[in-house]
């Protein structure tokens, strides 16, 4: 491990942080240093490595569902490279990764974008005196796509009977949906945007 983080680190090496990278999730994977959680491990320090180095400026590449929806060709490349010395297939399969990652990510931020102006500029608009509320918990809600009325009223400052209004109307626009079924407890989910990242 300390082989490992001493290479990672070492501004003398001339390889792209990419490839970078790629080994050194290889390498981890490897020593498997845990008992358990050495995937999760493996696939945090990619992305950590990554915004560290300002690939992407923010944490928005993940490769976890590249990996497990290829999940027996990425343990393939993986053992091809201790069986057979083959790091160009694993590093080509990693580098095939992140770009359709990267792709995905790209198409995903266009569709919350185009969201954003269906739900903002559109639906919440005709709520009159309601909007500044409306705004204030829609932009919440892209931070916290399930949400009860008790928290809608205290993120808004407002009483139970007015977060229960705004929940309503925002179940009229499409924006959220119910999912409980019950008439107390009810739990409101922003499915919309939820469905986009899941891919």
């Amino acid at each position: 491990m300390s082989d490992l983080e001493k290479r990672l680190n070492n501004e003398d090496l001339q390889v792209p942080p990419l490839i970078r990278i790629g080994i050194a999730h290889y390498q981890f994977e490897s020593i498997h240093p845990f008992p358990d959680g050495n995937g999760r491990l493996g696939r945090l320090l990619i992305t950590l490595y990554l915004v560290s180095n300002k690939i992407p400026g923010k944490p928005t590449l993940y490769l976890s569902d590249f990996f497990e929806r290829n999940r027996s060709h990425y343990y393939d490349n993986l053992t091809a490279v201790r069986t057979q010395n083959n790091l160009v297939q694993w590093l080509t399969f990693f580098l095939v990764g992140v770009l359709e990652t990267a792709e995905n990510s790209i198409q995903t931020f266009h569709e919350i974008m185009k969201l954003r102006i269906e739900f903002e500029e559109k639906k919440i608009i005709t709520l009159g005196k309601k909007v500044p509320l409306a705004m204030k918990l829609i932009r919440y809600l892209y931070t916290k796509t399930v949400i009860d009325a008790a928290e809608v009223a205290k993120i808004l400052a407002v009483n139970i009977s007015t977060a229960n209004r705004l929940i309503q109307d925002f179940e009229k626009l499409g924006i959220l949906s119910e999912k409980t079924g019950f008439k107390r407890n009810r739990i409101f989910i922003f499915e919309k945007y939820l469905n986009l990242f899941e891919r």
